[in-house]
């Protein structure tokens, strides 16, 4: 007997169509634009045409400096940041127990987040590269695969910590957590900063956070003076520990 309802699309079709919605929907909100794309463009312009914050860039170019770091905050703001407002708010509002009930299912929809966070990277890499290569940066070409694959790991650290968090607080509070967390990565996490340049306690405490050695990382890889093992080490071992978090806490509803 025929069934009366139309058969679900393909597994990949329906990841698909969730990762593209994720993706208009970073794309289109003011906010999110401003925190994804804006901030990081004007931050780089900023730190390569003034000298407002002192950077020992080693004897190389202020703007091969810059960038990598640049890079490393566009990767957080999108992974974490980002993502953890938007699926906590969707969390409040039911749609993430909506669409778990779906053929999507949860797989899927957690696919489709990520495949969205990877696609927003694309197009702000795609910006920040260019307005970079518009100011003189020069970045060593040997150093490109090993900074995506860099790159790829820490989102895979940020986006867990983003679901852990999402997945376990209020959405009011993730807000105000995750706008916080940003904040003082930016200032004291290594991201643009080196941890070695950073005042007291925070030298040493940044090269072992995920975002310090995301900075490290993609400054080694682009300056070609190689991927610090330490910054490899330390994304592996907070993504394991995030999601092995998110896995046990979160929470659909």
């Amino acid at each position: 007997m025929t069934s009366p309802f139309p058969a679900p699309a393909p597994a990949r079709r329906r990841i698909a169509a969730q990762a593209s919605f994720e993706t208009r929907a970073i794309l289109r909100n003011g906010e999110q634009l401003l925190v994804t794309i804006v901030v990081p463009v004007l931050l780089l312009v900023g730190l390569v045409r003034t000298s407002v914050v002192d950077l020992d860039t080693g004897g190389v170019d202020r703007v091969d400096f810059v960038t990598p770091g640049i890079l490393a905050l566009a990767c957080v703001t999108t992974s974490f940041t980002s993502q953890s407002i938007a699926t906590a708010f969707d969390r409040r509002n039911g749609v993430l127990r909506l669409l778990a009930t779906t053929p999507l299912g949860r797989g899927g929809l957690l696919a489709g987040k990520i495949l969205g966070v990877l696609a927003v990277q694309v197009v702000q890499v795609a910006v920040i590269g260019a307005v970079a290569l518009g100011l003189g940066w020069q970045p060593v070409l040997a150093g490109v695969l090993p900074a995506l694959g860099l790159g790829l790991l820490g989102t895979a650290a940020f986006t867990a910590l983003a679901l852990l968090l999402a997945g376990t607080l209020r959405a009011e509070g993730v807000l105000a957590v995750a706008n916080l967390v940003l904040v003082l990565l930016v200032v004291g996490g290594g991201l643009i900063v080196p941890p070695a340049e950073l005042p007291g306690p925070l030298a040493h405490v940044a090269a072992f956070l995920p975002s310090g050695a995301l900075g490290e990382g993609l400054r080694g890889a682009l300056l070609g003076t190689g991927v610090p093992a330490l910054s490899v080490v330390v994304l592996l071992g907070w993504t394991a520990a995030f999601g092995a978090g998110a896995s046990k806490l979160f929470r659909w509803h």
